[in-house]
């Protein structure tokens, strides 16, 4: 089972009524959680740990886990309010504005770490639950708490706009990364991370250094790369396909990166360790072919596994 650590919110998504008038809809979202539902979807045993309100908006979510088949038996339930995130789109490409002052997802702390099932071979972690304490200090405090038993997967899918402490936030993504196995990163949030003048690979060579053992970067239309081994580098094409829009695209990339690797038996640390270029082109392939899928089509809506039959 793969189990998927971070924030569930409510995407207020714009939209336009038959008037004529602007306005937003609710729908369920979070990087993380996109990434859960996207796993549920593709059928790969997945669960969930995050917090998640008993407002109106918290019962979406759960209903919403529950349909795609991810397991919530580690959720934190409370009676704080639900994160909202408004999004503004612009030639397809999404932006964020966040409301999540003590929200339940946001309080969570160390006393409500959950004890994970030995079922579980692999921990994701990424997207804002990693911005701001005290959540981001739980969900960092549980990765290093497993990083010796199963693999830890991280997207930092990195939201500037959102960080108020960038030193702090430096630092624990530092201390996510030493304890990483695989670890995804945008080309964007890549030259973040390591500013300066050096190439991408080169970066990604220095993250690979500082802990994990592959490196994977998405570069949008340029398609995926990912360093492992003894730098050893494998390169896909993006899908081919008409964008609606970008929302939740890196979130299902990664589903189908770890659920392809889940299928080949590959979702342990030896075998992580031990992977060959054509398995690394396997995992990165479907990342893209589920991706692809997922910005054909208006907001986080990964795909379910019978639709990939034949692409």
């Amino acid at each position: 089972m793969i189990i998927c650590c971070g924030e569930a919110l409510i995407d207020m998504i714009p939209t336009v009524d038959t008037d004529g008038r602007e306005g937003f809809t609710p729908h369920a979202g979070g990087a993380v959680f996109n990434t859960a539902i996207a796993l549920g979807r593709l059928g790969a045993p997945v669960g969930f740990v995050s917090g998640i309100s008993t407002d109106m908006f918290g019962d979406m979510l759960r209903n919403a886990l529950q349909e795609s088949h991810v397991a919530t038996d580690n959720v934190v339930v409370s009676d704080r309010r639900t994160t909202l995130a408004f999004v503004a789109l612009k030639n397809g490409q999404a932006s964020y504005l966040f409301f999540d002052e003590n929200s339940a997802g946001r309080m969570l702390v160390p006393e409500q770490m959950p004890d994970i099932s030995d079922d579980a071979t692999a921990l994701y972690f990424g997207g804002i639950s990693l911005i701001n304490a005290p959540a981001a200090d739980f969900y960092v405090d549980l990765a290093v708490r497993e990083a010796g038993k199963r693999v830890i997967v991280a997207d930092p899918n990195i939201r500037i706009n959102f960080v108020t402490d960038e030193p702090a936030y430096r630092a624990r993504l530092e201390r996510l990364i030493a304890h990483t196995d695989i670890l995804k990163v945008s080309d964007e949030d890549l030259d973040w991370i390591v500013p300066g003048p050096l190439t991408l690979l080169e970066k990604a060579e220095r993250l690979q250094i500082s802990g994990p053992e592959m490196v994977i970067v998405t570069r949008g239309s340029d398609g995926a790369m990912a360093l492992f081994g003894d730098e050893q580098v494998v390169e896909v094409p993006a899908q081919r396909t008409k964008v609606a829009d970008t929302v939740g695209a890196g979130d299902t990339f990664n589903a189908g990166v770890l659920a392809q690797l889940s299928m080949q038996g590959q979702l342990s640390k030896s075998a992580i360790q031990a992977l060959n270029p054509e398995q690394a082109s396997n995992a990165l392939s479907a990342g893209t072919k589920v991706a692809g899928i997922t910005v054909s089509r208006p907001g986080a809506n990964p795909p379910w596994a019978h639709e990939l039959d034949g692409l």
